[in-house]
């Protein structure tokens, strides 16, 4: 049995048993926990203080309770940080230029990780999503399109923990990535330059070029710090 630690809350010895138990491979995703009468006369707890524990990790994502079952470590965590990250930034009033930052910061290292990554059918799917673009028949349409492309590019770098915690800014920024393409056109940038962009950081990837990928990315950014003035 484990001592219980009197400086921390008595739920809180129960979530880092759970965490020590992953960390050490005994606990893996989809396995079950065990009860809460187990876990509570193991660390010496209530079964209250299991069920507080069980219900803080159902929040954050890493636990799913199944009726009858039992309580399970999720197989899928694809949504798992959105509401806490999300919670985050609002409490710490985060501003638009901060997210933009992280995102920027997030992309580039995901479209340098895409260049050695990238697979042949992505390519091919990149490729038919810049023909789309060309014929898209509303700013709606080429909005849609111009995430999928971002996103695409992101799966490729095949860093799991890059690509959710880009999605979970992605979510947040949607609007402002909708108003950032609006405010880049309304500053007389055509919709053939957004374009040629996304032309030049297509044939960066099919060359699997990492300078070239990484300058093009950056070339799309410059055009929105210039467009919201954030290049000062």
């Amino acid at each position: 049995m484990l001592a219980p630690n009197k400086t921390t809350k008595v739920y809180d010895q129960v979530i880092e048993q759970i965490k020590s138990k992953i960390k050490s491979g005994e606990i893996k995703k989809g396995d079950r926990l065990p009860s809460e009468r187990e876990m509570a006369e193991s660390i010496g707890v209530s079964r209250t203080s299991v069920r507080e524990a069980i219900r803080a990790l159902e929040v954050v994502g890493l636990v799913e309770s199944k009726q009858g079952a039992g309580n399970y470590i999720k197989t899928n965590f694809d949504n798992s940080l959105f509401e806490p990250l999300s919670v985050m930034f609002m409490l710490q009033e985060s501003s638009v230029k901060e997210m933009y930052d992280l995102r920027e910061t997030l992309e580039l290292q995901c479209a340098k990780l895409s260049a050695e990554n990238i697979e042949d059918n992505e390519l091919a799917l990149l490729t038919a999503i810049v023909d789309r673009m060309y014929i898209a028949g509303s700013e709606e349409e080429s909005l849609e399109l111009d995430i999928k492309f971002h996103y695409l590019i992101a799966k490729a770098s095949r860093n799991v923990l890059l690509i959710n915690v880009l999605d979970v800014i992605s979510q947040l920024m949607d609007e402002f990535i909708q108003k950032s393409r609006m405010q880049i056109l309304h500053e007389g940038n055509t919709k053939e330059s957004l374009l040629e962009i996304h032309e030049n950081l297509l044939r960066a990837l099919k060359c699997r070029d990492e300078s070239k990928v990484c300058n093009a990315m950056k070339e799309h950014f410059n055009l929105i710090r210039k467009s919201y003035g954030y290049d000062n």
